[in-house]
Protein backbone atom coordinates (compact mmCIF):
# COMPACT_ATOMS: atom_id res chain seq x y z
CA UNK A 1 0.00 0.00 0.00
CA UNK A 2 1.22 3.15 -0.70
CA UNK A 3 1.16 5.47 2.53
CA UNK A 4 0.62 9.56 2.90
CA UNK A 5 2.86 11.49 5.03
CA UNK A 6 0.53 14.39 5.45
CA UNK A 7 -1.63 12.66 8.41
CA UNK A 8 -1.37 15.78 10.74
CA UNK A 9 -5.00 17.61 10.32
CA UNK A 10 -4.97 21.51 10.97
CA UNK A 11 -7.96 23.20 12.05
CA UNK A 12 -6.57 26.21 11.12
CA UNK A 13 -6.51 24.96 7.50
CA UNK A 14 -10.08 23.29 6.70
CA UNK A 15 -11.14 24.92 3.81
CA UNK A 16 -14.45 24.06 4.78
CA UNK A 17 -15.96 22.03 2.04
CA UNK A 18 -16.16 18.06 2.25
CA UNK A 19 -16.03 15.31 -0.07
CA UNK A 20 -18.98 13.31 1.04
CA UNK A 21 -18.86 9.24 1.12
CA UNK A 22 -22.20 7.99 1.91
CA UNK A 23 -22.58 4.47 3.40
CA UNK A 24 -25.83 2.77 4.84
CA UNK A 25 -23.60 0.29 7.37
CA UNK A 26 -21.05 2.58 8.53
CA UNK A 27 -20.63 5.12 11.46
CA UNK A 28 -16.78 6.36 11.49
CA UNK A 29 -15.30 7.97 14.77
CA UNK A 30 -12.14 10.46 15.57
CA UNK A 31 -9.50 8.45 16.45
CA UNK A 32 -10.17 4.91 14.36
CA UNK A 33 -8.85 3.65 11.61
CA UNK A 34 -11.25 2.08 8.64
CA UNK A 35 -10.22 0.10 5.97
CA UNK A 36 -12.49 0.92 2.52
CA UNK A 37 -12.56 -0.77 -0.17
CA UNK A 38 -13.77 1.63 -3.42
CA UNK A 39 -15.31 0.16 -6.65
CA UNK A 40 -17.95 2.28 -7.86
CA UNK A 41 -16.73 4.77 -10.75
CA UNK A 42 -18.17 7.86 -8.64
CA UNK A 43 -16.65 7.29 -5.62
CA UNK A 44 -12.85 6.07 -7.07
CA UNK A 45 -13.50 9.62 -8.65
CA UNK A 46 -14.05 11.01 -5.51
CA UNK A 47 -10.68 9.04 -3.95
CA UNK A 48 -8.42 10.15 -7.07
CA UNK A 49 -9.46 13.69 -6.35
CA UNK A 50 -8.72 13.71 -2.67
CA UNK A 51 -5.66 12.52 -3.18
CA UNK A 52 -4.70 14.71 -5.68
CA UNK A 53 -4.85 17.25 -2.89
CA UNK A 54 -5.94 17.16 0.52
CA UNK A 55 -6.78 13.60 1.16
CA UNK A 56 -9.41 13.89 3.24
CA UNK A 57 -12.83 11.98 2.71
CA UNK A 58 -16.30 12.57 4.66
CA UNK A 59 -17.75 9.54 5.87
CA UNK A 60 -21.64 10.11 6.08
CA UNK A 61 -24.37 7.48 7.30
CA UNK A 62 -27.44 7.29 5.21
CA UNK A 63 -30.67 7.68 6.44
CA UNK A 64 -33.62 5.13 6.48
CA UNK A 65 -34.68 4.65 2.69
CA UNK A 66 -31.86 5.29 1.15
CA UNK A 67 -32.42 2.28 -1.19
CA UNK A 68 -35.16 4.04 -3.36
CA UNK A 69 -32.28 6.19 -4.87
CA UNK A 70 -28.83 5.52 -3.81
CA UNK A 71 -27.28 5.86 -7.29
CA UNK A 72 -29.02 9.98 -6.73
CA UNK A 73 -28.79 12.06 -3.42
CA UNK A 74 -30.42 9.67 -0.58
CA UNK A 75 -30.68 12.00 2.63
CA UNK A 76 -27.83 11.54 5.06
CA UNK A 77 -27.52 12.40 8.80
CA UNK A 78 -26.12 15.70 9.97
CA UNK A 79 -23.26 14.80 11.27
CA UNK A 80 -20.25 13.36 9.52
CA UNK A 81 -16.84 11.96 10.28
CA UNK A 82 -13.80 13.84 8.36
CA UNK A 83 -11.08 11.52 7.19
CA UNK A 84 -7.59 11.16 5.85
CA UNK A 85 -6.77 8.78 3.80
CA UNK A 86 -3.59 7.22 5.28
CA UNK A 87 -2.53 3.80 2.83
CA UNK A 88 -3.95 3.02 -0.34
CA UNK A 89 -3.30 0.64 -2.86
CA UNK A 90 -4.70 0.21 -6.85
CA UNK A 91 -6.02 -3.06 -7.52
CA UNK A 92 -5.69 -4.68 -11.30
CA UNK A 93 -9.63 -3.84 -12.00
CA UNK A 94 -9.25 -0.22 -10.88
CA UNK A 95 -11.19 -0.25 -7.56
CA UNK A 96 -9.08 0.71 -4.28
CA UNK A 97 -8.48 -0.13 -1.07
CA UNK A 98 -7.98 2.02 1.69
CA UNK A 99 -7.37 2.88 4.93
CA UNK A 100 -9.08 5.81 5.93
CA UNK A 101 -8.04 7.77 9.83
CA UNK A 102 -10.97 9.22 11.54
CA UNK A 103 -9.88 13.26 12.08
CA UNK A 104 -12.87 14.89 13.24
CA UNK A 105 -16.98 15.72 13.69
CA UNK A 106 -18.25 17.63 10.97
CA UNK A 107 -21.37 19.27 10.51
CA UNK A 108 -23.51 19.29 7.61
CA UNK A 109 -24.50 22.74 6.88
CA UNK A 110 -25.58 22.51 3.21
CA UNK A 111 -24.86 20.09 0.11
CA UNK A 112 -23.08 21.99 -2.65
CA UNK A 113 -24.79 21.83 -6.53
CA UNK A 114 -24.04 18.51 -8.59
CA UNK A 115 -20.83 19.47 -10.78
CA UNK A 116 -19.02 16.33 -10.22
CA UNK A 117 -19.86 12.76 -9.76
CA UNK A 118 -19.67 12.54 -6.18
CA UNK A 119 -21.66 14.78 -3.79
CA UNK A 120 -19.94 17.63 -1.62
CA UNK A 121 -21.00 19.71 1.34
CA UNK A 122 -20.21 22.97 3.31
CA UNK A 123 -19.15 21.66 6.77
CA UNK A 124 -18.22 23.17 9.89
CA UNK A 125 -16.18 21.36 12.18
CA UNK A 126 -17.60 20.24 15.02
CA UNK A 127 -15.15 20.10 18.45
CA UNK A 128 -15.69 18.12 21.52
CA UNK A 129 -17.12 20.37 24.54
CA UNK A 130 -16.19 19.38 28.16
CA UNK A 131 -18.60 20.56 30.63
CA UNK A 132 -17.62 22.72 33.58
CA UNK A 133 -17.95 20.37 36.62
CA UNK A 134 -16.52 19.66 39.55
CA UNK A 135 -13.06 17.20 39.60
CA UNK A 136 -14.52 15.01 41.94
CA UNK A 137 -17.53 14.81 39.59
CA UNK A 138 -14.96 14.43 36.63
CA UNK A 139 -12.85 11.79 38.17
CA UNK A 140 -15.87 9.58 39.01
CA UNK A 141 -17.00 9.75 35.42
CA UNK A 142 -13.81 8.68 33.98
CA UNK A 143 -13.85 6.06 36.95
CA UNK A 144 -16.35 4.28 36.27
CA UNK A 145 -16.34 4.42 32.41
CA UNK A 146 -12.60 3.25 32.87
CA UNK A 147 -13.87 0.24 34.75
CA UNK A 148 -16.94 -0.36 32.27
CA UNK A 149 -14.42 -0.73 29.15
CA UNK A 150 -11.81 -3.02 31.27
CA UNK A 151 -14.75 -5.15 32.01
CA UNK A 152 -16.66 -5.50 28.74
CA UNK A 153 -13.93 -4.19 26.07
CA UNK A 154 -10.49 -6.02 27.48
CA UNK A 155 -9.58 -6.74 23.68
CA UNK A 156 -9.81 -2.48 23.12
CA UNK A 157 -7.83 -2.52 26.60
CA UNK A 158 -5.30 -4.77 24.74
CA UNK A 159 -4.82 -3.31 21.71
CA UNK A 160 -4.68 0.42 22.93
CA UNK A 161 -2.64 0.14 26.36
CA UNK A 162 -3.52 0.64 29.62
CA UNK A 163 -6.62 2.74 30.14
CA UNK A 164 -5.31 4.06 33.48
CA UNK A 165 -4.85 7.50 31.92
CA UNK A 166 -8.68 8.48 32.03
CA UNK A 167 -8.06 8.95 35.49
CA UNK A 168 -6.15 11.02 35.05
CA UNK A 169 -6.62 13.40 31.95
CA UNK A 170 -10.22 14.90 30.68
CA UNK A 171 -9.26 15.23 27.14
CA UNK A 172 -8.43 11.35 26.86
CA UNK A 173 -12.33 10.52 27.95
CA UNK A 174 -13.30 11.75 24.36
CA UNK A 175 -11.08 10.38 22.61
CA UNK A 176 -11.66 7.04 24.30
CA UNK A 177 -15.70 7.65 23.93
CA UNK A 178 -14.93 7.50 19.98
CA UNK A 179 -12.77 4.44 20.23
CA UNK A 180 -15.33 2.77 22.30
CA UNK A 181 -18.64 4.03 20.50
CA UNK A 182 -16.83 2.52 17.50
CA UNK A 183 -15.51 -0.89 18.17
CA UNK A 184 -19.28 -1.42 20.14
CA UNK A 185 -21.55 -3.81 19.33
CA UNK A 186 -24.71 -1.67 18.76
CA UNK A 187 -26.98 -0.39 16.28
CA UNK A 188 -25.90 2.23 13.68
CA UNK A 189 -28.62 4.48 14.88
CA UNK A 190 -27.28 4.70 18.44
CA UNK A 191 -23.45 5.07 16.91
CA UNK A 192 -24.84 8.15 14.65
CA UNK A 193 -26.39 9.40 18.20
CA UNK A 194 -22.68 9.00 19.57
CA UNK A 195 -20.98 10.65 16.65
CA UNK A 196 -23.63 13.34 16.56
CA UNK A 197 -22.80 14.45 20.41
CA UNK A 198 -20.43 16.90 21.37
CA UNK A 199 -20.51 16.76 24.60
CA UNK A 200 -18.11 14.26 26.08
CA UNK A 201 -19.92 13.66 29.35
CA UNK A 202 -23.02 12.74 27.82
CA UNK A 203 -21.10 10.80 25.15
CA UNK A 204 -19.51 8.89 28.10
CA UNK A 205 -23.04 8.39 29.95
CA UNK A 206 -24.63 7.21 26.60
CA UNK A 207 -21.68 4.61 26.29
CA UNK A 208 -22.20 3.37 30.58
CA UNK A 209 -25.86 2.56 29.97
CA UNK A 210 -24.92 0.21 26.56
CA UNK A 211 -21.66 -1.12 28.34
CA UNK A 212 -23.84 -2.29 31.38
CA UNK A 213 -26.03 -3.86 29.00
CA UNK A 214 -23.19 -5.62 27.00
CA UNK A 215 -21.75 -6.65 30.69
CA UNK A 216 -25.37 -8.66 30.94
CA UNK A 217 -25.19 -10.40 27.66
CA UNK A 218 -24.41 -13.76 28.31
CA UNK A 219 -23.74 -14.91 24.40
CA UNK A 220 -20.63 -17.25 24.70
CA UNK A 221 -19.07 -15.77 21.50
CA UNK A 222 -19.76 -11.82 22.71
CA UNK A 223 -18.11 -9.38 25.18
CA UNK A 224 -19.78 -6.39 23.77
CA UNK A 225 -17.32 -5.79 20.66
CA UNK A 226 -17.94 -5.37 16.41
CA UNK A 227 -14.90 -6.95 16.24
CA UNK A 228 -10.94 -6.08 16.13
CA UNK A 229 -9.71 -4.59 14.10
CA UNK A 230 -12.07 -3.48 11.62
CA UNK A 231 -13.00 -5.37 8.37
CA UNK A 232 -13.34 -3.89 5.12
CA UNK A 233 -16.46 -1.73 4.66
CA UNK A 234 -17.55 -1.88 0.48
CA UNK A 235 -19.36 1.07 -1.02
Amino acid sequence: MAESHENLFSVEGFRGTVRLFPLPNLVLFPHVMQPLHIFEPRYQAMFREAMAGDHLIAMALLRPGWEADYEGRPPIHPVACLGRVVAHHRLADGSYNLLLSGLARVEIVRELPAVKPFREAEARLREDVYPAVGPEAANELRRRFHDAVRRVLPELVKVHGEVAPLAESSAALGVWTDLVGYMLDIPLADKQVLLAEPNVHRRAELLLDHLARAAHDTSPTSAGAAGFPPAFSEN
